[in-house]
């Protein structure tokens, strides 16, 4: 069940906020607890009960190594629990990748292959490992206490407006909000909650599916007769696609868990603006930058190493964490080395002429290498890659024409709505109603009841809109499958 679903718009979430509303204070985490396990399982009915299993392990081994007085005994408790951990993620998602590898290796060296049976990917499982891996390491940190209560663990855990694709919540964030549950959710709140979840939405069925859709026709068709134009046309539109599905699903958690009375950290800040890779990974996926941060590149050695050579490397490895983080495949860890080169440049060199030449330039240049990284992302095979990077420069007769039949005025329309909202705040207008409709709360003093009703009568408008666009069409793609 995903957000953009008639099942989940219609069915699940009305129910759920009305047995939100109805259920006293002190039983909230339970109807969460209860409804997120449904929410999990009617995508994956099997794996919900290693999920809870894996939990309620994690709980008892945190509980164990918070009241042990010997660190040495800590550390063990600390090391089984990530590695129960890490090992699940491994196995399910990295197991087909490591077998279809090592026979390859086989096959040239004649020794017969291995046999294997292909393993189902767990909905977002890389999500929430990564938040278990938060809690156990917070707690012995000594970041946070643990929590005291089984089922409020479970709850930070399965918390189904995040569960599947984020935004990655660190365990010191949320767990005051978990345990505080006296609070009850103000108007306001509501409000700007469900203001956010239709915002989201529109990203997702309005621009996202749209020019997706032009974005998969163009990359199944055969790279070798696509002209650059159509190229270009491929990449550039699948590059707003990632971005609008994205952060639409992360702006709808973020509502659904304002709702709920949570406060989710931001996730995207218009990365498509940045003046460098650098800042782009400060705006772009922030709970999965934070956390590489916090969880990696410090215990790493971070910036306070001796040498450039190491402090290089320390980059290199984190990024290519991060690509293996997003799938098994070679196209991501390609994608992930890429980012982590960029970055390495920028630190020697390419930061400072980019603050040279002005933000508008330095901005169309990141983007512009973003794009070209997100064709490792999107086509997984090395070779397939480099043959559509091929074709973005193939300048010859046919370079300029648009060859590809289905490229017609609703794609344009679209396209230039994605151009739009992706870089609108890069004008002062722009990042004034940015602003406005993002803020962290609403402030009701200077909005008139005018002005709340007609938001409100818009929201409600757009989200009908988003509902008959959902029903209409058989293209609503869950990209965040294979994370």
């Amino acid at each position: 069940m995903v957000f953009s679903s008639i099942i989940f718009l219609i069915y699940f979430l009305p129910v759920f906020l009305l047995a939100y509303a109805l259920t006293p204070l002190r039983w909230r985490n339970i109807t969460i607890l209860l409804t997120s396990v449904f929410f999990y399982s009617w995508g994956a009915p099997k794996f919900i009960f290693v999920l809870l299993f894996t939990t309620y392990l994690d709980y008892w081994l945190v509980r164990w190594m918070d009241v042990s007085k010997n660190d040495f005994r800590r550390k063990i408790f600390l090391f089984i629990s990530v590695s129960v951990n890490v090992g699940l993620l491994f196995y399910f998602k990295y197991s087909n990748f490591f077998i279809e590898n090592l026979n390859a290796v086989f096959s040239i060296v004649g020794v017969h292959p291995i046999g294997w049976m292909k393993l189902i990917l767990p909905i977002g499982i890389s999500f929430y490992t990564f938040e278990t891996i938060t809690y156990v390491v917070d707690v012995y940190r000594r970041v946070h206490k643990p929590l005291h209560n089984f089922w409020d663990y479970q709850t930070y855990i399965l918390l189904f407006p995040k569960l599947i694709a984020g935004p990655i919540i660190r365990y010191n964030e949320l767990a005051d909000q978990i345990e505080n549950r006296k609070r009850k959710v103000l108007p306001e709140q509501l409000f700007h909650g469900a203001f956010l979840f239709v915002i989201g939405l529109i990203k997702k069925v309005i621009l996202a599916n749209h020019i997706g859709y032009y974005a998969d026709k163009i990359f199944t068709q055969n790279f070798h007769s696509l002209s650059a134009t159509d190229a270009w046309l491929g990449i550039l539109s699948y590059t707003f696609q990632i971005y609008f599905d994205f952060s639409g699903y992360s702006d709808m958690a973020i509502g659904l868990g304002k709702m709920m009375g949570f406060r989710f950290p931001e996730n995207f800040n218009q990365p498509y603006t940045a003046g460098s890779i650098t800042e782009f990974w400060r705006r772009w996926h922030i709970s999965l930058g934070n956390w590489m941060r916090n969880y990696l590149y410090i215990p790493l050695g971070g910036n306070r190493v001796k040498s450039s050579a190491r402090l290089y490397f320390n980059l290199l490895l984190v990024f290519l964490a991060s690509g293996l983080w997003h799938g098994a495949a070679w196209g991501f860890i390609i994608w992930g080395l890429y980012h982590g080169l960029f970055l390495i440049a920028d630190r020697i060199f390419l930061v400072k002429i980019l603050n040279q030449v002005g933000k508008y330039v330095a901005a169309v240049f990141t983007f512009f290498i973003v794009a070209i990284g997100w064709v490792f992302f999107r086509l997984e095979h090395w070779h397939n890659s480099i043959q559509f990077i091929y074709q973005l420069f193939s300048f010859n007769q046919t370079s300029f024409k648009i060859q590809q039949l289905f490229i017609d005025k609703e794609f344009y329309t679209y396209f230039t709505l994605c151009l739009l909202f992706s870089f609108f705040v890069l004008f002062p207008k722009g990042k004034t109603v940015q602003q406005y409709f993002y803020a962290e709360t609403i402030d009701w003093k200077s909005i008139s009841w005018f002005q709340a009703i007609s938001i409100a009568l818009i929201t409600g408008f757009l989200l009908c809109i988003c509902i008959a666009m959902i029903t209409a069409s058989d293209f609503n793609p869950f990209i965040y499958f294979r994370f």
